[in-house]
């Protein structure tokens, strides 16, 4: 083929592009390398499939899209005058009013057209364009997928199958010369609709009310119902054409009538241009920025209350997997937030490693192993893990609380919540953010409607979630960065912007100095209060949260100490002297006399009580102490009996025993089968070692540089393999295995004399090889060495060395010279 004969096929298009547009075409449909083609031909053919066209739609914007769909209802092949015309029109209807829109099309419409063709999605000469078969089929008008221009077939596709009879109806009708010939009355019907001047006549004479119904029909959906017997206005337009039968009671109006009616144009406003994001609000940066650290910081601090919240083992995880709803509502109102915001955080903590199922019988949520480095890390540190875990995350948390396509509610780190669009729709809304200038807030309005002309929603959410998910994902990291202090006062943040552009070092060490420095001590109150007037330092935050309970977060978050916070700080170990010793050490004001006389009121009782396992049992020195709890109703349903006077047992279990005795008032304390006091310490239960979760991947990951090269030699390789000119070994003629698929057959004398030959030449010989699995492939190669049965040689159709057993060989061939 010379370099001036235009392309027959979508396969001789691809032949003649160089390797960095083959490259392009690989790196933007990355499925069609999923495996890597034999050949150009093959590559054509998997670029054509149902399945490849449609992703390769759906990432599109929307005046590539639009182009598509232009050509779609084009004829085909179409010129590129013609697409032209239709994503412009003709001009004749507004006059000057849309010279402008005009020109954004025309000087867009290359940069769209190359689009397609890189995506394999159009080929041929501007003269002979041409839209792949799939993607026409998918872009086409039918009465179940209308057009996503609204126009309905061509007059010659609408009267398939119409009798002669009424076809010469519609010509007299329509003032047409009457011919018994079909074809020409189809032509003669199709060439009034597209005359503008013979068409502006026949409408001229029609009836207002028809004018009505073709204004209704003309943007589409194309088809309407009809009755048996039509109104006046409908009889008009069907005896004339402008309404064709589809079915008894379905008419449709013509391709050709519609255009006429729209001036020429495909689509009513076509938008070559994406749409500005405005911003709505322009803030200092600086204001911003300690705005989005405050937010980081209190991230850190909700993520840590809830990871502390489930340390001794948190809720139960369901049968079918995730959090339940009350067990969700239960953490909201221990962290003091919405629903949805706790399952943004659950599923955040999931994401990042430090939350996973412990895997026992009696399965359960708890923190990792990687918690506890995480707690290690400095906070900014901290941030950067949690930010960079969010960034790639597929888990969708705003899904929680719907519904499935089975009707079954999504429930917070359920299996279900996956949504591979996730993590590009969150870094494309990040990657607009950064191109305003910094401290500027976006308007989300133009935000969405720019994603939106990026990415033309095709219907391919899933069942149940509406056809737009991209939007609703969009929506959702806008409130997410806020929440994590991505964003502060709705502009992107300096160390976000860096964690985006230069990574996770930058971005920690711009948060630092903007973080609160944790302090050393609180003020304690004579009210049994404690303020911390800012962060703690991590120890004596530990201990604190031990030994008061927390009453009041904020700016300044207030502990109260009561009896039964002393009494578990007692559980875990402490004694009455190291809890007055901390309070000295760690208060700026001096330990309130209250508060003093509550710790050695409960130290004075605690332990006073023994609780064991018999099931259970109490031990007590003081018999009196337990003749009281005999006394009392509230302990029937424990079914206490008395063994000694110092002890009683239990039907219930040692921990219920031990609450339900607390709960009544009392301080018991744990002991060990050797009579030992239990010390019951937080933090205790960790999950074995857990890897994060891993993303869904949207598709297959685009590849890299050498994948790519290699990817297009080897196919390269396979298409000289399947296309290269041979001799006959027969007539010593040209021949190749496009016009003749079978293997070359000699002699085994034959085929080892020639393969020597080309060994000592240097020159390549195409063979039929069979593998040891009995598989027959043709192959190029350019032998090396020949010796022992066995011949080393360069396979151009692997592009690698090989080694082939001559015994395998069905024949050989030697290539023939250039221009034969």
């Amino acid at each position: 083929m010379g370099t001036t004969t235009p392309p027959r096929t979508l396969a001789e298009a691809l032949r003649a592009r160089g390797d960095e547009s083959l490259a392009g075409l690989l790196r933007a449909r990355p499925d069609l390398l999923n495996p890597v083609p034999n050949d150009i031909t093959q590559l054509a053919t998997r670029a054509g499939t149902r399945a490849s066209v449609v992703r390769a739609l759906e990432h599109l914007d929307r005046f590539a899209l639009q182009t598509a769909e232009a050509l779609a209802v084009a004829p085909d092949p179409a010129p590129y005058d013609t697409l032209l015309s239709l994503l412009t029109g003709d001009g004749l209807d507004d006059g000057e009013q849309r010279d402008d829109a005009g020109a954004a099309v025309t000087a867009a419409l290359p940069d769209a057209l190359a689009t397609l063709r890189e995506q394999a999605l159009v080929w041929g000469e501007d003269e002979r364009l041409r839209l792949v078969r799939t993607a026409r089929e998918l872009l086409a008008p039918s009465p179940q997928h209308p057009s996503p221009t609204g126009l309905g077939p061509t007059v010659a596709e609408a009267t398939a199958g119409m009798s002669p009879g009424r076809l010469q109806e519609i010509l007299a009708s329509a003032g047409l010369p009457a011919t018994h010939d079909p074809v020409s009355a189809v032509a003669a019907l199709a060439a009034l609709f597209t005359d503008r001047t013979r068409m502006a006549e026949l409408l001229d004479t029609a009836p207002v009310e028809a004018l009505s119904v073709l204004d209704r029909l003309v943007w589409g959906p194309p088809y309407g119902e009809v009755t048996p017997n039509p109104t006046p206005p409908v009889k008009w337009l069907r005896d004339r054409g402008l309404l064709l039968p589809v079915s008894t009671r379905t008419v449709v109006l013509p391709r050709e009538a519609a255009l006429h009616l729209r001036a020429g144009r495909a689509h009513r406003v076509p938008e070559p241009v994406p749409p500005v994001v405005a911003a709505v609000a322009e803030r200092d940066p600086q204001v911003v920025d300690r705005a989005a650290a405050g937010q980081a910081f209190t991230a850190l601090s909700t993520v840590e209350e809830l990871l502390k919240l489930w340390n001794g083992g948190g809720p139960a995880i369901l049968r079918a997997g995730g959090l339940s709803v009350r067990e969700l509502k239960r953490t909201a109102t221990a962290l003091e937030v919405s629903e949805p915001i706790a399952a943004f955080w659950v599923e955040l903590a999931y994401a990042a490693g430090l939350l996973a199922a412990d895997g026992e019988s009696d399965e359960r949520y708890a923190p990792t192993p990687a918690y506890d480095e995480w707690l290690d890390l400095s906070a900014q540190d901290r941030w950067t893990h949690l930010a960079t875990a969010w960034l790639p995350a597929t888990r969708v948390p705003g899904l929680v609380g719907g519904q499935d396509a089975k009707g079954r509610a999504l429930s917070a780190l359920g299996p279900e919540l996956d949504r591979s669009a996730a993590p590009e729709v969150r870094r494309r809304v990040l990657a607009l953010f950064a191109e305003l200038a910094p401290g500027t807030a976006p308007d989300p309005e133009t935000l969405l409607r720019r994603l939106r002309w990026e990415r033309p929603s095709r219907g391919s959410a899933p069942s149940g979630e509406g056809t737009d998910l991209r939007s609703r994902l969009a929506l959702w990291t806008l409130n997410e960065a806020e929440l994590l202090g991505i964003t502060g006062r709705g502009a992107l943040s300096s160390q976000a912007r860096a964690l985006l552009e230069e990574g996770e070092e930058t971005a920690a060490a711009l948060l630092a100095p903007l973080l609160p420095e944790p302090l050393d001590h609180v003020l304690l109150q004579a009210d049994l209060t404690a303020v911390a007037p800012g962060p703690l330092e991590r120890p004596l935050a530990a201990t604190l949260s031990v030994l008061a309970d927390v009453e009041s977060k904020g700016g300044a978050t207030v502990y109260r100490f009561t009896p039964g916070s002393v009494r578990r700080a007692l559980d875990a170990g402490q004694a009455a002297t190291d809890l007055h010793a901390f309070l000295a050490a760690h208060s700026r004001t001096p330990v309130p006399q209250p508060l003093s006389y509550l710790i050695d009121d409960v130290a004075r009782r605690h332990g006073h009580l023994r609780i064991g396992a018999a099931s259970a049992y109490v031990r007590c020195d003081d018999e009196a102490v337990l003749n009281e709890i005999l006394a009392d109703r509230r302990s029937t349903g424990l079914r206490l009996r008395r063994l000694a006077p110092t002890v009683l047992a239990s039907q219930a279990d040692p921990g219920s025993l031990l609450e339900a005795l607390r709960e009544m008032g009392y301080v018991p304390a744990a002991e060990s089968a050797e009579g030992d006091v239990l010390i019951t310490r937080a933090g205790a239960r960790r999950t074995p070692p857990r890897t994060p979760p891993t993303p869904v991947p949207e598709g297959p990951p685009t590849p890299d540089a050498i994948l790519l090269g290699a990817a297009v030699r080897a196919i390269r390789a396979g298409d000289t393999a399947a296309t290269v000119i041979r001799k006959d070994p027969a007539e010593g003629g040209p021949s190749s295995t496009t016009s003749s698929g079978s293997l070359p057959r000699t002699t085994s004398a034959e085929t080892l004399a020639t393969v020597q030959a080309a060994a000592m030449t240097g020159s390549a010989v195409w063979i039929g090889y069979v593998n040891a699995e009995g598989a027959a492939s043709q192959r190029v190669i350019a032998p090396v060495r020949v010796e022992g049965g066995f011949v080393t040689a360069y396979d151009h159709t692997a592009d690698e060395v090989r080694t082939f057993a001559l015994h395998r060989i069905t024949g050989v061939a030697e290539l023939a010279e250039d221009g034969t």
